[in-house]
């Protein structure tokens, strides 16, 4: 005689795992509303992917955690676009937010760094033959 089998509680075959976002979706449009705001005149600075920014006091209060946390990292200068990437906001979530701050004077915009152009070889060179003689 053999013994009854028993059934399993549990399904066979468990649900696939949910993909993850791809790179450029969002999973909550929502929470970009609410760490951007209404944006109610439209009106944002004049930003770049480059433009430095630093913070020029602490974070107040009253600030928001996206806020504090720029207020934060922005202690060195950092370009919107590192700051968009460690904060894992869009760029244009976080020019509404820039324009917030800059509003409030807790940061400054500052141009990027250009540097100058390479020096003339000839130059150069008579640099390098000037240290060889000492």
């Amino acid at each position: 005689m053999t013994p009854p089998r028993r059934q399993r509680r549990y399904p066979r075959h468990e649900p696939p795992p949910p993909e993850p976002a791809k790179q450029g979706e969002e999973k909550n449009p929502e929470r970009l509303y609410v760490v951007a705001g209404a944006d109610e005149d439209g009106a944002r600075a004049a930003l770049d992917l480059v433009t430095l920014i630093v913070a020029r006091a602490d974070p107040p209060p009253s600030a928001t955690p996206e806020q504090a946390a720029v207020l934060r990292l922005c202690a060195a200068p950092l370009s919107v676009a590192e700051l968009s990437a460690y904060l894992s906001l869009p760029f244009s979530a976080m020019t509404v937010l820039l324009t917030e701050l800059l509003t409030a004077e807790l940061v400054q915009a500052r141009a990027p760094i250009v540097r100058q152009a390479v020096p003339d070889r000839s130059l150069l060179e008579a640099v390098m033959h000037g240290l060889q003689r000492l």
